[in-house]
């Protein structure tokens, strides 16, 4: 059986990671959004939830019985312990998760998938992965972007961006960094990554 890799996709807020796995999907490349399941597991595993109402309290969730994601937002939010408190509850979840996820993607043939995470280097989760790609873009490029996009002021997005990680810092874990602004073609950098594992894999041995 040919190795599937396991590729990390991260970066900063308004950065472009999502833009940048879709190109990747319109390459037939399957795309693990860990954000995006985090929220359906809290929604949707009894475990989670039984987790969530001890930590946060019982209106964690609504009278309609769906998380209250701006309850949840207003408790860890410049709170680093109650936060950590939410991290460690969710992310043994999404792992496990993506443990099976990845499974399927490789049963089926898929050469390599992606995982898109906002703290795949926080939450030490890219240690799992076989290559990490970095998505840099500048910040005024990002402060644009968000605004528009979330529909909040310039002084609550600098804040943000404050309480994550730092370009700098997420560069020193990176395998690959994709740049995203405008000197730079974003279907070019993925269509050299995607050769690139491609070619990889093709000289790689074979998993017994």
């Amino acid at each position: 059986m040919t190795k599937h890799l396991k590729i990390g996709i991260t970066g900063g807020i308004g950065s472009g990671k999502t833009t940048v796995c879709s190109i990747f999907e319109h390459l037939g490349v399957p795309v693990y959004n860990a954000d995006v399941r985090a929220k359906q597991l809290m929604q949707e595993s009894e475990d989670l939830r039984k987790k969530l109402r001890l930590a946060f309290g019982w209106d964690v969730y609504n009278k309609n019985d769906e998380l209250d994601r701006a309850y949840l937002a207003k408790i860890v939010f410049n709170n680093p312990p109650q936060l950590r408190i939410l991290n460690q509850i969710v992310h043994p979840a999404v792992f496990d998760d993506y443990a099976s996820w990845v499974s399927e993607q490789a049963a089926a043939g898929h050469p390599y998938s992606v995982k898109e995470a906002a703290l795949l280097i926080e939450a030490k989760s890219y240690k799992e992965l076989d290559k990490l790609i970095v998505v840099t873009c500048p910040i005024d490029i990002r402060l644009e972007r968000i605004t528009k996009r979330d529909g909040i002021r310039r002084e609550e997005v600098l804040k943000r961006i404050e309480n994550q990680l730092s370009d700098k810092d997420r560069l020193k874990h990176a395998d690959h960094v994709i740049k995203n602004s405008t000197n730079f073609s974003l279907i070019k950098q993925v269509l050299t990554l995607h050769r690139s594992f491609l070619e990889q894999l093709a000289t790689s041995e074979p998993v017994a």
